[in-house]
């Protein structure tokens, strides 16, 4: 096997993100999450790529002169290569979506989520993805989410120890 086609089965295993931002136009940033890797396009664009498995919060704003026309906010669990998986923006191949809002008001609800738990002195990376999931049932009806703990979080890291 190749250097070149070695590199080539590791870029398959990856899951990429296109990163844009023009001052006060376009914002699609990575909140939270650990890329493998990055690639500089020019001075707007970048792409950040991340192993299977891994989690990330891929936030997307854009306005016009009128004023904002998109929020958007997904937590995303990346994918291993023949696993299945929902398409996504900017996001190649896709992902397992683990919470998606639209619109200001649930987006700022999840950055504080996001908050909450970076609080606790916990990575967001590192939260059990049912907990992203319960998140995003709850704001879908307009509900308040249930706080994550470092009882819960605990709890999390033995289960993904013993692989259930």
């Amino acid at each position: 096997m190749t250097d070149v086609s070695r590199a080539q089965d590791a870029d398959a295993a990856l899951t990429f993100v296109e990163l844009t931002w023009h001052k006060q136009r376009i914002e699609n940033r990575i909140r939270f999450g650990r890329p493998a890797a990055q690639q500089i396009l020019d001075r707007h664009r970048r792409v950040v790529s991340f192993i299977p498995g891994s989690i990330f919060c891929f936030v997307r704003w854009a306005a016009n002169e009128y004023g904002t026309i998109l929020s958007r906010a997904d937590i995303v669990r990346a994918v291993a290569p023949g696993e299945r998986y929902q398409t996504l923006p900017f996001v190649r191949p896709g992902g397992d979506i683990l919470l998606r809002m639209d619109g200001w008001s649930k987006v700022e609800r999840v950055l504080h989520a996001i908050d909450a738990v970076e609080a606790l002195g916990i990575d967001p990376a590192d939260v059990a993805p049912d907990y992203w999931q319960h998140v995003h049932n709850r704001l879908s009806v307009n509900e308040t989410p249930r706080n994550y703990t470092r009882t819960r979080h605990q709890a999390w890291l033995k289960r993904r120890e013993v692989g259930a």
